[in-house]
């Protein structure tokens, strides 16, 4: 390690410059980091839930759907209708979008003197401008499944206009430019945009604030923890120096390896920056106490003993957050482990050698180093006498008791496991009063929510066989609480037999069907709803319900359906929003107990090979484990559900958290070896590992504490759990382990 320590100080002006350059390089890239919070580009392409839903895109113009809704006093209005208007006519010309569906321009069947009339429910060159007209327009609504509830709500209070983005168009951007357009018209009504485009919009627009946001604020905390702790410039520009480049690399490497910032990447500044800087710290704080009066060699002297602990420490945080990749199954969750793993060992390389190369180029030495001063210092510091000594003490006397406090502790966070919830609401994303949430309640209230539901039927779609079979399923769809309204192909040919005389039903003959198809070719609504080669059919509906219970229930539901009812000459499946969550649901669960059980393993694997002792390793884990269980029972009491962001919090905690207890075991091995007594041994570790604990526990958790700023509540949510852990194990570290330590060696003793 010395040898390496000389050829950094040795080569410290290539190390400069060369960081420089990459640093410039990279943060070019940067401008090319975009921004995907995309629900469906997190699961995996070979996903079969998701693959359905990409092919139901591509067969039937579009499964993106957003919604624009108008809510006034009277929909039935001619001044609203005009404005109905107006914003379908500016959607159709809008590049990316497939369809428009509104009050102004939607199929209306019905029969004439004639036999049957198939056009619009109403006239856009002559808007209904009397009250008669007005009024007729009303009871062709409520007569309708097809239009009450759907396009115009019940109470006729508010309406849709509802468009569906072309295959390959960027959604987030086609939402953003229909948001702008219609805000732009200044309409009187009130203006709400609903839908998973919209939302996504929504989701992008508060990662880039929070990133413009809370970027900032975590430097000021971290330089204002740093400056207390070290009180030098040095202090605290070295260590966010350090931290700002390990993140302009990360985004960097990103953005040039093709990879979006998605709605939990956008947090790894935060990490990074809250992470990073303790490397930094550690490399300082070792120099600082260096008594060698030769700064150069005391340098090289520090670095040579600081670089492997410094490189313990952090593969340990970088197995944390690789377990996600092994142990993920959303590609975004994956992304996350890989770039902030690799930010970490950014964070890592840049402290033992780009901060040494400064401090021996610019001579960043501290002036004067006097033992005596240190020891005093270190005897009245605030930390040493009034907590870490009082806890040395106690813990002597009583350890006993100390491990029953934290078996209870346990065991009533046991209770709170019942509570614990599981969410991919993304409604639940934003804060309450949020223009998206809001949205989201019109739309549960007055329009059967906003979730797509697509059945998928593959057969000959002219069978009545299979007509009905579709019929069939939207009967079986409405009595589930969560589904208001259905529509499909075979709608509209009951409707067209109806119109005809014949009754609201299906035709016997596949020729009378032909005969009424006929009739049909044409109608803008009929590739939402038939394939080309009219071999496949979609029934479309829309979920009320976000709750992760429901959605499983109304999939379970769907599933049982279609196993009785799908056969060879038509098959049935399932897809939409509702499906997706459900898998995500289910692949969250999963990757929260396979990501912490492969970063438990590694961990345990890695501080016993370094330590040469298993027990050691248990020891040293023992914290970890038992902070986690506090911390799950933490969220169910509290009511914070696992999420994206929130799940990802364990394996974190594991891997920063456990750095605590490496530094307090393999200080006490160390001092044990040198006094052969427990308790001296147990006090210089309390007195010097415990004092550095204590002020990176403060640092990190003021660092994810920034968090709670943030626009997004799973990301405020993520940032309180991480700060929780980091108490919990430094508490852990500093008790529960000296604990085990003092009834292991006592005996022996």
């Amino acid at each position: 390690m010395e040898k390496i320590a000389k050829a950094i100080v040795k080569f410290r002006w290539i190390i400069i410059i060369l960081v420089t350059v990459i640093t410039v390089f990279l943060g070019y890239q940067i401008k090319y980091l975009k921004i995907n919070s995309d629900i469906i580009s997190s699961l995996p392409d070979d996903d079969p839930t998701a693959l359905l839903y990409k092919q139901i895109g591509n067969e039937f113009g579009g499964n993106d759907v957003g919604m624009i809704a108008l809510e006034t006093d009277n929909v039935y209005n001619t001044e609203v209708l005009k404005h109905v208007k107006q914003i379908t006519d500016s959607l159709k010309v809008m590049e990316g979008i497939s369809t428009v569906t509104s009050l102004t321009d939607i199929i209306d069947i019905k029969s004439s003197d004639w036999g049957i009339e198939i056009g619009k429910l109403v006239d856009e060159y002559d808007l209904p401008d009397t009250q008669a007209e007005l009024d007729s327009l009303r009871q062709r609504i409520l007569s309708k499944e097809m239009y009450k509830g759907a396009i115009v709500s019940e109470d006729g209070t508010a309406t849709l206009i509802i468009y569906t983005s072309l295959d390959g168009a960027d959604k987030q951007e086609v939402a953003r430019v229909v948001k702008n357009k219609v805000q732009a018209m200044n309409l009187p009504e009130k203006v709400y945009f609903a839908g998973l485009p919209m939302m996504m919009n929504d989701v992008s627009d508060l990662v880039t604030t929070d990133l413009i946001r809370l970027i900032p604020l975590v430097l000021l905390v971290i330089a204002l923890v740093l400056y207390f702790s070290f009180k030098s410039a040095r202090g605290v520009v070295l260590p966010l120096l350090t931290a700002a480049i390990a993140v302009v690399w990360t985004m960097g490497m990103m953005a040039w390896g093709g990879y979006d910032m998605t709605m939990i990447s956008n947090n790894i500044p935060i990490i990074l920056f809250a992470v990073g800087s303790a490397y930094t710290i550690h490399v300082l704080n070792r120099i600082n106490l260096c008594k060698e009066k030769d700064r150069k060699k005391a340098l090289v002297k520090a670095l040579g003993y600081i670089i492997v602990p410094v490189f313990l420490a952090a593969i340990t945080t970088v197995v944390g957050f690789l377990s996600f990749v092994v142990g993920s199954y959303m590609t975004m969750v994956k992304d996350f482990g890989i770039f902030t793993a690799l930010g970490t060992f950014f964070a890592l390389l840049l402290s033992v050698t780009f901060v040494p190369a400064l401090i021996s180029a610019f001579k960043l030495y501290k002036k004067k180093v006097d033992e005596n001063t240190v020891m005093e210092y270190e005897r009245k510091n605030f930390l040493t006498e009034k907590i870490l000594i009082p806890i040395f003490h106690v813990l002597q006397k009583h350890p006993k008791n100390f491990l029953i406090m934290w078996i209870v502790l346990i065991l009533l966070a046991g209770g709170g496991f019942i509570f614990l919830k599981r969410s991919v609401n993304t409604v639940e994303y934003f804060k309450k009063g949020h223009p998206s949430r809001v949205s989201e309640y019109l739309m549960q209230h007055k329009f059967g929510g906003s979730q797509p539901v697509f059945v998928v039927f593959e057969g000959d779609i002219q069978s009545p066989a299979v007509l009905r079979t579709m019929i069939k399923t939207e009967e079986y769809m409405k009595k589930s609480p969560d589904i208001s309204f259905t529509q499909s192909v075979a709608d509209l040919v009951e409707q067209m037999n109806d119109a005809m005389g014949e009754g609201e039903k299906i035709p016997n003959s596949k020729d009378k069907i032909e005969d009424l198809w006929f009739l049909l070719d044409g109608q803008d609504i009929m590739p939402q709803l038939v394939s080309d080669d009219m071999q496949k059919g979609i029934i479309q509906s829309r979920l009320i319900s976000y709750n992760s219970k429901d959605m499983k229930k109304f999939v379970k539901y769907m599933d049982e359906f279609i196993r009785k009812n799908s056969t060879e000459d038509c098959k049935i499946k399932l897809t939409g929003m509702p499906s997706v969550y459900v898998v995500m649901d289910k692949s969250m669960f999963n990757s929260q107990i396979s990501s912490l059980g492969i970063a438990l393993f590694l961990v345990l694997l890695i501080v016993s090979l370094t330590l040469k002792s298993f027990r050691k390793g248990v020891y040293s884990l023992t914290p970890i484990i038992a902070t986690i269980a506090i911390l799950f029972g933490f969220m169910g009491y509290t009511g914070i559900s696992l999420n994206v962001a929130t799940v990802l919090v364990a394996s974190v905690a594991l891997g920063i958290g456990i750095d605590y207890s490496i530094h307090v075991i393999t200080h006490f091995s160390h001092a044990l070896k040198e006094t052969g007594n427990m308790n001296d041994a147990l006090r210089d570790t309390m007195l010097t590992s415990g004092k550095a604990i204590i002020i990176n526990v403060i640092s990190v958790s003021a660092g994810f504490l920034v968090l709670l700023f943030s626009q997004m509540v799973p990301l405020e949510q993520f940032g309180l759990l991480v700060a929780v852990s980091m108490v919990g194990s430094g508490l852990g570290s500093l008790t529960l382990l000296p604990v085990l330590l003092i009834m292991r060696y006592r005996e022996k003793q």
